[in-house]
């Protein structure tokens, strides 16, 4: 199992990105989706979910109406659109799977009921 992750990189406050995260042997369609990411001196927090066949979505209240998580079953890829970035979305960015396919916010935001995840990518927001 392969997740790998990138798009990450510097960008001023109010600027945008987007990270993909492509997937490989794992049955991708049938996978909830999360993106964490982790600050220097700071435990992994949740960022966004998506549960198999992008159902449903959730967000940290921190990043609601900015990010928008989704997802490509054809191409076995998961995204994170970033807008109106701020300085505290300054992190290492990972994604992470599970297989799981029942809905609630409780099931996707805790980082261990994800087995696979990525290496993680730099995003940095300067102010």
């Amino acid at each position: 199992v392969q997740l790998q992750v990138s798009g990450g990189g510097l960008v001023q406050a109010g600027g945008s990105l987007r990270l993909s995260c492509a997937s490989r042997g794992l049955p991708f369609s049938g996978y909830g989706m999360g993106w964490f990411r982790q600050a220097p001196g700071k435990e992994r927090e949740f960022v966004a979910a998506i549960t198999w066949r992008g159902i449903n979505s959730y967000y940290a209240d921190s990043v609601q109406g900015r990010f928008i998580i989704s997802r490509d079953d054809a191409k076995n890829t998961v995204y994170l659109q970033m807008n109106s970035l701020k300085p505290e979305d300054t992190a290492v960015y990972y994604c992470a799977a599970q297989n799981i396919k029942i809905s609630g916010s409780y099931y996707y935001i805790t980082p261990a009921r994800y087995p696979y995840w990525g290496q993680g990518t730099l995003v940095t927001v300067s102010s």
